[in-house]
């Protein structure tokens, strides 16, 4: 057994950390070009989902780790994306340093779960801004459905909804067992979800419902279990604009 694995998810060919842990998973099914390394993963092999990415998201290759052994044969694992990690001092990666294998289990010895810092939103809750951002009924939907399979996380799920803070990006590095745990509870509510909503007319965007409401869910899990974790910047390889996020929050707030 492995120790750690920190899966990459990408859906093209791109820069990758020059370290054992990290593993490249080209999520979706298709490969815009030439693999350039024999150890890339691959959501669309084994069971897997890699049909429904277009609404899932990164979460297809989430599913293929959980179904393909991955979880199994490592004692920690990680989901990153191909321009997003998680910050740290030792390895560089595009002239940014972005968390060894040794910083990662160095946290793991004293804590649950390594998170992204939580993002505030400030001026509303987490339902508002969803009700503001997507259509509010799917995760009306989804309490719903969690009422009805696992009634005891309603309390949890109310209470993110009415907090402004959460952990985005559905990043983060969890014991396997936990991770399988998450799954397990996971993808039967999302399954179920995809049978009640239609989403046929959204646009490519609002689509990747089943992803925004994973990751809101991921910190109803989070809560309800109460798994200690730190929190540790997230490094984008691409740059972020956070005065245009900030304008786009509030323009959704009050245009929408």
């Amino acid at each position: 057994m492995q120790k750690l694995t920190v899966l990459v998810i990408t859906h093209k060919d791109y820069e990758f950390p020059d370290s054992a842990c990290y593993r490249p998973l080209f999520v979706g099914g298709k490969i815009a070009s030439p693999l350039k390394n024999e150890g890339f993963y691959q959501d669309n092999s084994g069971v897997n989902i890699a049909e429904k990415n277009s609404s899932f998201c990164e979460l297809t290759g989430l599913y293929w780790a959980w179904q393909n052994g991955i979880f199994k044969n490592n004692q920690y694992v990680g989901l990153v994306h191909y321009r997003r990690y998680f910050a740290g001092k030792k390895l560089c990666l595009k002239k940014q340093h972005i968390a060894s294998e040794r910083e990662l289990l160095s946290l793991l010895e004293k804590y649950d779960a390594i998170l992204p810092k939580k993002r505030n939103y400030f001026i509303e809750s987490i339902y508002s801004h969803y009700q503001h951002a997507h259509h509010v009924k799917d995760l009306n939907c989804t309490r719903e459905i969690i009422s009805e399979l696992h009634p005891e996380y309603i309390t949890s799920f109310d209470a993110i909804m009415q907090g402004r803070k959460i952990h985005i990006y559905n990043m983060f590095v969890i014991s396997s067992e936990k991770a399988s745990e998450y799954c397990r509870w996971l993808f039967p509510i999302l399954f179920e979800l995809e049978k009640r909503i239609d989403i046929t007319q959204y646009d490519s965007y609002q689509k990747r419902v089943f992803g925004f409401i994973a990751e809101r869910l991921f910190n109803v899990w989070l809560v309800h279990h109460q798994l200690k974790f730190c929190e540790i910047p997230v490094v984008n390889l691409e740059g972020e604009n956070l005065f245009k996020k900030a304008i786009n929050l509030l323009k959704r707030k009050f245009l929408r």
